[in-house]
């Protein structure tokens, strides 16, 4: 366009220029005229200095906070506007029946702008798509998560295997019987950035724990049956600042074997991409097959399926744990030997990862296995055992050995079993196990009353919290529901009164006793005497009568 004013400058300006220019920009000729006409009037016009011309309505900062009020409702924020200029903005608040349900209750006056003129809803619709990104529209609506899917990330550079894996836990969502109990099991796994193998997995039924990243950790190093030909150790593990992860057992474990834990920023999935495609992948292609599983078809207006929207699930058809196991364990042989990812241009990762001539880092099973272990410390042996946080524990290779001083180390929450190994040699003496272990039964037993206490536990709290209300359609205050006669109103006070240990208390059971005799102290705590034990009250001076200081002085003697 500067280019085109020169030429009119000039004299030079023809049709055939204004329609070249129309071709290079794709308007038509009529356009490039009229923007010709507002350069004209405007030095510093929009299209001829790239501002934006000034009779334009924008999206200003005042606005944007609408928008993030309303969840980027823009047709909400409109309303508001409207509202808002009918009443001349008086005072920020709403004055009319439109304006107070344009209006949301709370919302911040200082932040709706009085505008002299709103335009129309299409206009307005117009500016946010122009003037917001749709990163910004999405943020505003459904957040910063939302938001990221409007990111551009890079891709890293290829590498080799074994150079870098990644780590992370899945919650399955559907439903699996693991000894009686209907829970959501986990699923902890390594995976090779560069070949896309799966090398370790373990299986949890609860919540996942140092333990479960210990068990996927010895699979994963391992080469041999039943685990490999994938594994070794690598150089490198990105995790995403997960306690489990980070634990001081998991840690010293990956220092053993020099390898660097890179503890990525919270937030940040896209930092350890390939583990979250596993994620992703996991649930489309297995878990969505399996009967139990909790996710429905709806989407929302994302289109992204919720975790735990629609009905209730059916947990008469729950695979038992082992099914669920044996399924996990086929899935990831299935990925390691026939999928073929798109990165690896038909070939299979295990194809991969064989045609890589990196050289490989193994480490024995025995080491292994010490490296995933927790140290408790050093103790000595003596003739009824090894004595672990109060318990003791035994082993028939402790025959003959009693006082000398031996480590400790055990699997994380595995208490039944210790290993046991020299403190001066370092030389794996043997396993011991737990002394006087409960049997399967009692155990069972012991679970089942821990449930029903639980159980009527929450029931208690579930009855003292809920509160019933009337249904009203006339704006008043809330009325409870629910009659108490008196007998039932002082059966319950009754309870109370004998569990609040406040009151059980009896402060005033036994009164303090009064002062010695000899004791200077004020008349009102010299009249305060016990049952058994009494003293004399000094007699107060009359009003008028000013206090003898010889006696004050005399009085003071005494008490030295």
């Amino acid at each position: 366009m500067r280019r085109l004013l020169a030429l009119r400058a000039e004299r030079r300006l023809s049709r055939e220029h204004v329609r070249l220019a129309g071709e290079c920009l794709g308007v038509s000729e009529r356009t490039v005229w009229r923007w010709l006409a507002e350069a004209s009037r405007s030095p510093r016009a929009a299209i001829c200095t790239g501002e934006r011309s000034g009779d334009r309505f924008e999206i200003t900062r005042e606005i944007r906070v609408l928008l993030a009020y309303w969840h980027g409702n823009a047709s909400a924020v409109h309303r508001q506007l409207v509202a808002r200029a009918a009443t001349g903005g008086r005072d920020g608040q709403p004055t009319t029946a439109s304006e107070s349900a344009a209006c949301p209750a709370g919302a911040p006056p200082a932040a709706v702008p009085l505008l002299d003129a709103v335009p129309s809803l299409s206009t307005f619709l117009r500016a946010v798509r122009r003037d917001l990104t749709a990163w910004e529209r999405a943020g505003l609506a459904e957040g910063p998560d939302a938001a990221r899917a409007h990111d551009v990330f890079g891709k890293r550079a290829a590498s080799w295997r074994n150079y870098v894996w990644e780590a992370d836990h899945v919650q399955a969502p559907l439903l699996v019987d693991a000894d009686g109990d209907v829970v959501r099991p986990w699923v902890t796994w390594f995976i090779d950035t560069a070949t896309k193998v799966i090398t370790g997995t373990a299986v949890t039924p609860g919540v996942p724990s140092r333990a479960s990243v210990l068990v996927a950790l010895r699979a994963a190093v391992l080469r041999e049956e039943p685990y490999g030909p994938a594994g070794g150790t690598p150089e490198q593990v990105r995790v995403d600042r997960g306690k489990d992860f980070l634990s001081t057992t998991v840690t010293a474990a990956f220092g053993t074997m020099g390898v660097t834990v890179k503890d990525l920023p919270a937030y940040s999935p896209h930092l350890k991409g390939t583990v979250e495609n596993l994620n992703r992948a996991v649930d489309r292609m297995l878990f969505a097959a399996l009967p139990g599983y909790t996710l429905t078809p709806a989407k929302p207006r994302s289109g992204r399926r919720r975790k735990g929207a629609g009905r209730r699930p059916d947990t008469s058809g729950a695979m038992s744990f082992q099914d669920f196991t044996a399924e996990v364990l086929a899935w990831t042989l299935w990925w390691n030997t026939e999928h073929c990812p798109a990165p690896l241009r038909g070939r299979t990762p295990l194809e991969a990862w064989q045609d890589d001539p990196t050289p490989l880092r193994d480490v024995p099973a025995t080491d292994l296995w010490t490296f995933t272990l927790e140290d408790a410390g050093t103790r000595t042996l003596t003739t009824r055992g090894i004595r672990l946080r109060k318990r003791d524990y035994v082993g028939p290779w402790m025959t003959g050995q009693a006082g000398i001083q031996v480590c400790i180390r055990f699997m994380p929450h595995h208490d039944h079993r210790i290993e046991v190994y020299h403190a001066a040699t370092g030389r794996y003496l043997g396993p011991a196990d737990l002394a006087d272990q409960a049997t399967e039964e009692q155990v069972s037993a012991v679970r089942r009353a821990r449930a029903a206490r639980a159980r009527r536990l929450k029931k208690d709290l579930e009855a003292s919290q809920h509160e019933r209300y009337a249904a009203v359609n006339q704006p008043e205050a809330p009325q409870r529901l629910g009659a108490l006669t008196g007998v039932q109103a002082e059966a319950e006070l009754s309870q109370s009164a004998d569990s609040d240990l406040a009151q059980l208390a009896l402060p005033d059971l036994i009164p303090p006793a009064a002062p010695p005799a000899d004791w200077r102290t004020p008349p009102s705590l010299a009249t305060r005497t016990a049952p058994d034990r009494s003293a004399p009250v000094p007699a107060e001076p009359a009003a008028d009568v000013p206090p003898d200081p010889t006696a004050q002085n005399a009085e003071d003697g005494d008490a030295l």
